[in-house]
C-alpha cells in the first residue's frame, strides 16, 4: 500500500505542472523590428526567464492578419493602428525608427530630395541619371497597396500627400517584406526601396541622405532626420500571461536599455 502511495504522488505531481509552462509564444510580422530589435530582445529574455519565443517575419500586414486568424499569440508591426484593424488589438509602441530610401552600394547618388522620391513613385522620374547617377533606368521595389504596410503609412505621410506608392513603370511589385526589398537592393545596381533604419544598418545597402541629412541613430533622435515611426508589438486584449509578460519586459528599464543598445532609438530615448 505504501508503495502504490509513493506512486500516486508521484503521479501527481508530475500532472502538476502546467501544460503551457513550455510552451513557445509565436509571433510574426515586421521584418524591420525582428532585425533591428526584436530577435535580439527575444534572445534577452529567454536566457532570463527560459521563455521560447518562435519568430518569423512576413511583413506587417502578415503578422496582423496571422494574430487575427489566432495563428501567432503577437505581431510586430511598423503600421500603426487602423480603421481597418480589429478592436481586440493593442499597438504598443516599443521603439522608434526612421523610413529610409536605400541603394545598391556602387550606386553614385548619395543625397535625394522629397521632390525626387515623390517623382520615383508617381513614375516621373525613371532613370538614376536624372539624378546625378549612371545611365540606368531605377528599379523601385513595392508591393500593392495593401502589402505596403507601415512603408506605404509613412511614405504617404512624409512624401507622397497622403498618397500610398502605385505601380508605375519603373517598379517591381514584390512580397510585402521589407527584408526581400532589402536583399534584391543589395544585389541590383540599379535598384531602390524605402525600408526603415533599424534594419538596412545590418544590410550592405547605402542608405541615402535626405535634403543633405544622413539617417542615423543620433539624427531621427535629435529630430534632424525627422521621418521617423513608432515599432509596435501588438497584441489581442485576451492575450496570453506569457505575451504580457515579455511586453512588460520589453518596456521595462532594462528591455528599453537593452534596444538601446541594439543601435536603434528606444522611447527614452527620443526627444
Amino acid at each position: 500500500m505504501d508503495i502504490f502511495r509513493y506512486f500516486l504522488v508521484l503521479l501527481l505531481l508530475a500532472f502538476s505542472v502546467p501544460a503551457t509552462a513550455s510552451e513557445p509564444i509565436m509571433a510574426s510580422g515586421c521584418s524591420i523590428s525582428n532585425v533591428g530589435y526584436l530577435n535580439d530582445l527575444v534572445k534577452a529574455y529567454e536566457k532570463e526567464t527560459g521563455q521560447k519565443i518562435l519568430i518569423r517575419g512576413g511583413g506587417s500586414i502578415v503578422g496582423l492578419t496571422e494574430l487575427g486568424a489566432d495563428k501567432v499569440d503577437f505581431a510586430a508591426s511598423c503600421k500603426s493602428a487602423g480603421p481597418k484593424d480589429s478592436a481586440n488589438l493593442r499597438f504598443i509602441p516599443v521603439a522608434w525608427d526612421g523610413l529610409v530610401f536605400i541603394v545598391n552600394p556602387a550606386n553614385p547618388v548619395s543625397n535625394i530630395i522629397p521632390r525626387d522620391v515623390k517623382g520615383i513613385y508617381e513614375g516621373k522620374i525613371g532613370n538614376w541619371k536624372d539624378l546625378g547617377g549612371a545611365n540606368l533606368p531605377i528599379k523601385s521595389y513595392i508591393s500593392s497597396v495593401t502589402g505596403m504596410g507601415g512603408i506605404g503609412e509613412t511614405l504617404a505621410k512624409y512624401f507622397l500627400n497622403g498618397k500610398w506608392p502605385q505601380t508605375t513603370v519603373n517598379s517591381s511589385m514584390q512580397a510585402s517584406s521589407v527584408a526581400i526589398w532589402e536583399q534584391l537592393v543589395e544585389k541590383t545596381p540599379e535598384g531602390f526601396a524605402s525600408t526603415g533604419f533599424d534594419s538596412a544598418r545590418t544590410r550592405k545597402v547605402k542608405m541615402l541622405a535626405v535634403n543633405g541629412v544622413a539617417p542615423t541613430k543620433a539624427t531621427i533622435i535629435s529630430g534632424k532626420y525627422p521621418y521617423k515611426r513608432y515599432l509596435y508589438l501588438v497584441a489581442t486584449k485576451d492575450a496570453k500571461p506569457e505575451v504580457n509578460k515579455f511586453i512588460k519586459f520589453a518596456l521595462s528599464k532594462k528591455g528599453q536599455k537593452l534596444i538601446a543598445s541594439y543601435g536603434i532609438p528606444a522611447l527614452a530615448e527620443m526627444k
